[in-house]
């Protein structure tokens, strides 16, 4: 994978717990007797496995929980010198908060321990911060306790929530992410629990449906984010929207931006064009079902609204819609298959460009 003499970085790498008694041996009673949704256990799901092929371990234990073997497919198999993991998990969807709290703390613990500081790869990975919306002293606490962690480069949160991210409620998990100098990346969580339903019409019964329209659960958050102020309050935030759907941007701003441009003076506390709070402050990690595909105006696409400059390579890996550098459109330039495989990671992350692990 000869893209660029720079770092070529994978920002989206998903990882496990090995099994449900693995995660309860990190957690401390009464919340280790509790009970909670199964990260696998989905009201739609795809026909066939759930994770790629080579991804499953020998022994049982759940794809994208052992840090060798993964290592092994990111950085051997797959040529990429850093991975950024994102933990899965269905800590935000559980009704109590105390016990999603505490799941997402043994989360962060696991993935220190068993991926960012011991093992062959610990130097390659990149971790991810994950807190609970539902909890936001709690929250507050993790980002605090984590921030310093050499190698945790983002904090995580669920697309899936009771309230829409611009809401003030959330100021101080911006907050406390801006005062760490980290990027907050937010992804769609796994297992059935407590939340509003995915769509506005309740639960789509098919996966097609289901897929299809969860890039709408992005456009909700950043298209309230923006008229509600969020990136003047802070004008050092930066949002990662890592499961996909940068195809989406483009229409929904375009639109935005007519109906915002007349009616700025109703939001004094955004007094910018709506497309002007996207550069700086909002990435996008590609997805193997996102934008027109291998066509001859993908690359026209992709410079549409800015993407190219907004977009950082993921794999999704272990998913079953596991994504390749060789999936990416052909028509898209050396340039931009350059910024999209790592240039754009370096800087979001503060990578260092020059070294190679």
């Amino acid at each position: 994978m000869n893209v660029s003499s720079g770092l070529l970085v994978d920002a989206s790498a998903h990882i496990f717990f090995e099994n449900d008694k693995d995660l309860r041996s990190y957690l401390p009673e009464p919340v280790k007797s509790r009970g909670w949704p199964a990260v696998d256990v989905a009201l739609a799901a795809p026909i066939g496995p759930k994770y790629a092929t080579g991804t499953q371990c020998s022994d049982g234990r759940h794809p994208g929980s052992d840090p060798e073997l993964a290592g092994a497919h990111l950085f051997g198999e797959r040529g990429f010198d850093l991975a950024v993991l994102h933990p899965m998990s269905g800590a935000t969807n559980v009704p109590d908060w105390h016990v999603g709290t505490a799941i997402l703390n043994a989360t962060n613990r696991m993935l220190a321990e068993r991926w960012l500081e011991s093992g062959t790869y610990a130097q390659q990975f990149r971790g991810t911060i994950r807190v609970n919306p539902n909890d936001i002293d709690g929250a507050v606490r993790e980002i605090e306790h984590w921030k310093n962690h050499p190698r945790m480069v983002q904090i995580g949160l669920p697309l899936q929530t009771q309230m829409p991210y611009g809401r003030p409620y959330y100021d101080p998990i911006w907050r406390a992410a801006c005062n760490a100098g980290l990027p907050v990346a937010v992804h769609w969580e796994m297992g059935m629990g407590i939340t509003h339903p995915p769509t506005p019409s309740g639960p789509a019964r098919t996966y097609a449906h289901h897929g299809a329209y969860v890039p709408m659960t992005f456009v909700w958050h950043l298209l309230n984010m923006i008229p509600e102020g969020v990136f003047e309050k802070f004008p050092e935030l930066k949002m990662i929207w890592a499961d996909g759907a940068a195809d989406m941007l483009t229409p929904f701003m375009w639109r935005m931006d007519t109906f915002g441009r007349p009616h700025l003076e109703q939001t004094p506390w955004a007094p910018r064009m709506p497309s002007d709070y996207l550069l700086s402050h909002n990435y996008f990690v590609h997805s193997l079902m996102d934008g027109p595909g291998d066509a001859d105006f993908a690359g026209e696409w992709l410079r549409m609204t800015g993407k190219e400059d907004m977009l950082m390579f993921g794999s999704s890996y272990p998913d079953w819609q596991l994504v390749s550098p060789e999936d990416l459109p052909t028509a898209w330039s050396e340039q931009q298959r350059r910024k999209v495989l790592g240039e754009n990671a370096i800087s979001v992350f503060g990578l260092d460009q020059l070294t190679r692990v």
